[in-house]
């Protein structure tokens, strides 16, 4: 693969390295997005696209899937290039500036790396009676929810994703059925009072121990707690099981880490020299993970990193409004 040249490579394309991309571009650096996700938006669109966000400054509420296409919108203009479903494999310096090898063999020269990860590379708990099944229908999180239009969907857990899922789906599916193997949830009661309240059946102290079907689902067993197994029709599984974090290929980058996150200073820069991070993985004292905050973090390190890059670029670019 020919060599990929930019100024600034953003690892990450959650909330915060989207609106970094945005800020990179405003500041006139071209920049690359990568992420091991094969689409945009990070945790939000793989955990809960459909879900109302609440603390994002200027919006009373929006939707986490139309947080994620208003931020790739305002990056637009600035077209950032995105390799999207890439993992960054080894960060060396070359004449004291970063070099990003991708487990595919890509290399990416830049002048500056924004890491902007969050909790890093994160992969669905496995649902233990898919092993053995090899057929579609099956899934972690649901991108979109008409690919379930008209579906006996199963959701398999007891989270806020279960029952957010579950109230995103309804009057959408033909019928949703939550499956929790305990009688108390970790999702928020006023969440499972909601989806009780819409007449869908959760089902505790229940395991799902068969999937049926050969090329897709057709249903499944679950034995029930002094019920013993019962069948249920299902076309869809979402197996909501939560996410196990790690950072991968970034703890052998020797950054200076504080347990999963990576230490920072003021300006976000980490211990590597041209190397930055924001979000939720990055560490200081005092600090607070809401997106609100890494927003404030990807424009901190884009305005420090261009003055490193360029001596004679000024901290503060001006204020947005003011260009014409």
């Amino acid at each position: 693969m020919p060599v990929l040249t930019v100024d600034l490579v953003i690892v990450g394309a959650g909330p915060t390295g989207l609106f970094a991309a945005y800020y990179a571009g405003f500041r006139g650096l071209k920049t690359a997005v990568l992420d091991a996700l094969p689409e945009a938006g990070g945790q939000i669109t793989a955990m809960y696209p459909e879900k109302q966000i609440l603390d994002v400054a200027g919006f009373p509420s929006i939707k986490g899937r139309d947080l994620v296409n208003n931020l790739l919108r305002q990056a637009a203009p600035f077209e950032p290039e995105y390799l999207l479903g890439r993992q960054a494999s080894k960060l060396e310096h070359r004449d004291g500036k970063p070099v990003l090898k991708l487990a595919d063999g890509q290399v990416i020269e830049a002048e500056a790396v924004l890491i902007t990860g969050g909790l890093g590379s994160f992969a669905p708990r496995p649902l233990p009676a898919a092993e053995d099944f090899h057929g579609a229908g099956i899934v972690y999180f649901v991108p979109e929810l008409a690919a379930h239009a008209g579906q006996d969907v199963v959701i398999v857990g007891g989270g806020d994703s279960a029952f957010d899922w579950a109230i995103a789906l309804h009057g959408i599916a033909r019928s949703t059925v939550i499956v929790h193997r305990r009688e108390k949830f970790r999702a928020h009661q006023a969440t499972v009072d909601h989806v009780r309240s819409l007449g869908v059946p959760v089902r505790v102290n229940a395991q799902v121990t068969a999937i049926h079907g050969t090329e897709q689902v057709s249903g499944v067993t679950i034995d029930v707690k002094d019920e013993g197994p019962q069948e249920l029709p299902a076309d869809a599984i979402v197996a909501a099981l939560g996410f196990t974090a790690d950072l991968g290929p970034l703890g052998e980058w020797g950054l200076d880490l504080d347990r999963r996150s990576i230490a920072v200073d003021s300006t976000m820069a980490t211990n590597l020299p041209r190397v930055y991070a924001a979000g939720d993985i990055a560490s200081y004292p005092g600090k607070v993970k809401l997106i609100a905050t890494g927003f404030g973090e990807a424009a901190t390190a884009v305005n420090n990193a261009a003055v490193v890059i360029d001596p004679e670029a000024h901290l503060f670019p001006g204020h947005s409004s003011e260009q014409p």
